[in-house]
């Protein structure tokens, strides 16, 4: 697919960052957008700029984790736009903690939202992209698909895991011939939202964590990275790395292997802001689900 006019694309995550990007460059692009996110009010500012931009859109809440709804929402998406070509599964939320300290149930939300959702929105608009005859699946990894980091167990599980059934997705439709291309994001960091949406066990400071996130990390504005996703669509790239640090961390694990752990966990140690110690408490607030 080396061009986006005119085809259906759909965002999950929409209602800001890399999600609201992507749907307006999609718009410009030509294509016709299908958003959905949990956040009814940032979804209506995003359906907003794409309408001024002139696109068609479709814009429904929706939460990925319910896979029923998610879905119907893919009838109803390929019903109103007789075919859809896209799917960019970019819906996701991020939470702070130590694995010791975190609980079960702060876990598996993360996973529920991080992986589940990548998986019900690939399966359900999976057979709708093979009955276009032209089309991609892009389901947002994360430069923390490539590397763990201390602090984001719960984030990195799922996240390698998004790498790992999108890679396995890729090959399946080679093998099929199935007419449907597969590419696995992994942005570095991103000019958005999540940190500041995030939740965190008790003890850590998650504003400090945001602005250190904010002013340490987050160096690719959303717009650059929908641009850097749709150029790597644009030529079916197994892979897209989003950002000068998801290039370079990329090289550097593939240089020292598992070698890197150490090197994080001595910078992680020098640089983040560290919890006060209080394990094994619920979290400071419950994180929202936002775009990534």
């Amino acid at each position: 697919m080396t061009s986006v006019k005119g085809k259906v694309a759909v965002v999950t995550g929409a209602a800001s960052g890399i999600g609201r990007a992507l749907a307006c460059e999609l718009a410009r692009r030509g294509a016709s957008v299908a958003i959905s996110d949990v956040d009814e009010v940032g979804l209506a500012e995003t359906a907003r700029r794409v309408r001024v931009i002139g696109a068609h859109v479709h814009e429904q809440r929706l939460d990925v984790i319910d896979r029923g709804a998610v879905l119907a929402y893919a009838d109803r998406v390929a019903a109103e736009f007789g075919r859809v070509n896209l799917i960019f599964n970019n819906a996701g939320i991020a939470f702070t903690g130590d694995i010791a300290d975190m609980s079960f149930e702060q876990i598996e939300r993360v996973v529920d939202v991080d992986f589940w959702g990548v998986v019900n929105g690939t399966k359900a608009f999976l057979p709708h992209l093979i009955a276009s005859g032209e089309g991609h699946v892009v389901n947002v990894s994360s430069l923390f698909g490539i590397l763990s980091v201390p602090g984001q167990g719960a984030y990195n599980a799922a996240k390698f895991a998004v790498r790992g059934f999108t890679e396995a997705l890729r090959q399946e439709m080679l093998i099929s011939g199935h007419p449907v291309q597969v590419t696995c994001v992994h942005p570095g960091g991103i000019k958005t939202a999540i940190a500041r949406n995030a939740g965190a066990v008790a003890g850590h400071d998650q504003a400090a964590l945001a602005a250190f996130f904010d002013s340490k990390l987050a160096k690719t504005s959303p717009d650059a990275a929908a641009r850097s996703i749709l150029r790597s669509v644009s030529v079916n790239a197994p892979r897209a790395l989003v950002g000068f640090d998801a290039k370079l961390l990329d090289i550097l694990v593939r240089l020292v292997g598992a070698r890197y752990q150490r090197l994080l966990a001595i910078g992680a140690r020098k640089a983040q802001p560290r919890p006060t110690g209080l394990a094994g408490t619920a979290a400071v607030r419950p994180e929202r689900q936002v775009s990534a």
